[in-house]
Parts: C-alpha cells; sequence; structure tokens
C-alpha cells in the first residue's frame, strides 16, 4: 500500500520527523530508510534506539499510538496515488483478477487508507498487525494473502516498492515486480524492476507471470 499504490511514505516521514522531535532528537535519513516497509513494531524500536533512548515497552506503545492518530489525520486530507497506480488497480479489476492487499501499516490506518483507494478493489486484505509478529521481510503475509484468495504464492504476481516487501513476496514464491519509491532497488534474478506502474494493466502482469513460469 505505502509507497506502492499511494505516495504515503512522505505522510510516514512528517509523523516520523515529529516523533523524533518529541523525544529529543532528529530523525536521519539512513534510519528513515531502515523502516520503509516496516511493521509498528519494529519502527518504534529502531527509531528509540537510533536515538539514544530507552526502549521501553510503554513508552514505545505510547508513541506508536501518537504516530498513529498523526498519520491517521495525515491519511484523511490527502491520500495521493502513486502513478500508473490506480490504472492498473482498475485494470484488474475489470478483468475479473482477485488482488489482496499485503501491508505492514496496521488494521486501524489500513481502514482510513481503504476509503480513499477503494476497498471494493480487494478480495483479501492483510495488515501488519495480523500476522503474529511474522511481518516482511517475513514470507508469511503473503502466503496469508495467497490462502485467502485460494490459490498458492506461486500463482500470484506481487507489487512491492519496498527491499522488506520485496523479500517478503519473494521467500513466498510469487512472481514480484518491483517499482521503488523511497529506497532505491537494482534489478535481481528474482524480481523485476519498473521506474513505475504507468501502462501496467491485467495484461502486463499476466505476462509476468507466464514468464516467471517459463
Amino acid at each position: 500500500m505505502d509507497g506502492t499504490l499511494i505516495d504515503s511514505e512522505k505522510l510516514w516521514d512528517v509523523g516520523l520527523h515529529e516523533l523524533a522531535i518529541q523525544l529529543g532528537g532528529e530523525l536521519s535519513q539512513q534510519t528513515r530508510d531502515s523502516v520503509v516497509g516496516s511493521n509498528m513494531d519494529n519502527t518504534m524500536l529502531v527509531i528509540f534506539t537510533s536515538l539514544g533512548v530507552e526502549p521501553d515497552p510503554a513508552a514505545m506503545d505510547k508513541a506508536a499510538q501518537w504516530l498513529t492518530e498523526r498519520t491517521a489525520e495525515l491519511f484523511r486530507i490527502d491520500l495521493p496515488w502513486r502513478p500508473g497506480a490506480r490504472e492498473a488497480l482498475e485494470s484488474l479489476y475489470e478483468h475479473g483478477v482477485p488482488m489482496a492487499l499485503v501491508t505492514s501499516t496496521e488494521r486501524t490506518l489500513t481502514e482510513v487508507a481503504l476509503d480513499s483507494i477503494g476497498r471494493h478493489f480487494f478480495a483479501a486484505t492483510v495488515c501488519g498487525d495480523e500476522v503474529g509478529g511474522r511481518n516482511k521481510p517475513d514470507p508469511a503475509p503473503y502466503l496469508m494473502a495467497a490462502d485467502l484468495l485460494g490459490v498458492s504464492a506461486g500463482q500470484c504476481v506481487a507489487v512491492e516498492d519496498s527491499p522488506m516487501g520485496m523479500q517478503s513476496a519473494v521467500a513466498a514464491g510469487c512472481t514480484v515486480l518491483v517499482v521503488p519509491a523511497e529506497v532505491p532497488i537494482a534489478p535481481g534474478a528474482a524480481w523485476i524492476v519498473r521506474d513505475s506502474l504507468v501502462g501496467v494493466d491485467a495484461f502486463t502482469l499476466g505476462a509476468l507471470r507466464a514468464a516467471d513460469v517459463g
């Protein structure tokens, strides 16, 4: 979702930088890059540690709650689409291709985002707080999504923007298309890289799947 369908990573940036200031420091670019695609628990741990703040569970829970509420405010104001993302969803939906949204964002914020994205596109959604702690880069989120769609992960094409998400989808056995957003990703043997989703439709993704099987 974040960075793949919508350009929400910039909205996360606002909240993360504000949180770092509240904790008495500044968010470095290295720290920001390291939590792209991560779940909330890991994000809090990384930020607290990078700022030299004691990672007290109660303090991290309070910070996570603040960040969730702040990000929800920003999500309601504006959720800009990534180039080509809406058109890709519409093509897949029109051609009856079942889709699952697999995100490290927690359910509360995902529901806010779905009001703008369009929940009708997705037959299933898997959020960061629904995988029993086995978040990306673990394959569990994509395996769960494939199961909810009633297919094997090997029959799925995953579209990702972050290293953690890419690793999760590859480990699950999906055909993987990567459109980097915040963190550069080079082409690899197990994934395909594009600059954007402009021009990507049901036939494009179908061809990727066919080529991977071949």
